[in-house]
């Protein structure tokens, strides 16, 4: 058994440290030079390296919102450091209480327990009209 942390303990790590909105451990999970792209933003984001990782994350105890991950689905492939999650955020706005679903696909690639790469498709229109926005 390998001293590293699976791809799928770390996505599960990854996915609980979010929804219990806990972003001071969540850059531990990520490589000091990892690369975390987030396609479908707009404009498109790309994070590089931990620090990045961890401002982003410093945003999530701000938003008014809880919820959790409901409907993982992991894909294993070919590669044994790649797998791909499909899953959706549910959860509502702490301020309106309105409810809220946000589908998501995450493909990452996790090398000695930390994520290197990750490319996360969300629909960052549904998670900004849920927390009140666009």
């Amino acid at each position: 058994m390998s001293e590293f942390a699976s791809p799928r303990a770390v996505l599960q790590r990854l996915l609980d440290g979010v929804t219990a909105r806990r972003p001071e451990m969540l850059p531990r999970l990520y490589a000091e030079d990892a690369v975390v792209v987030h396609p479908f933003a707009d404009p498109a984001l790309r994070l590089e390296g931990r620090a990045a990782v961890r401002e982003h994350f410093a945003r999530l105890e701000t938003l008014p919102m809880e919820m959790k991950a409901r409907n993982v689905v992991v894909h294993e492939t070919a590669d044994p450091e790649v797998i791909i999650a499909e899953f959706e955020y549910e959860g509502r706005n702490t301020e309106t209480g309105r409810p809220f679903v946000v589908p998501n696909v995450f493909v990452l690639r996790v090398r000695d327990g930390h994520i290197v790469e990750s490319r996360d498709y969300h629909d960052h229109r549904g998670l900004a009209r849920a927390l009140g926005g666009g």
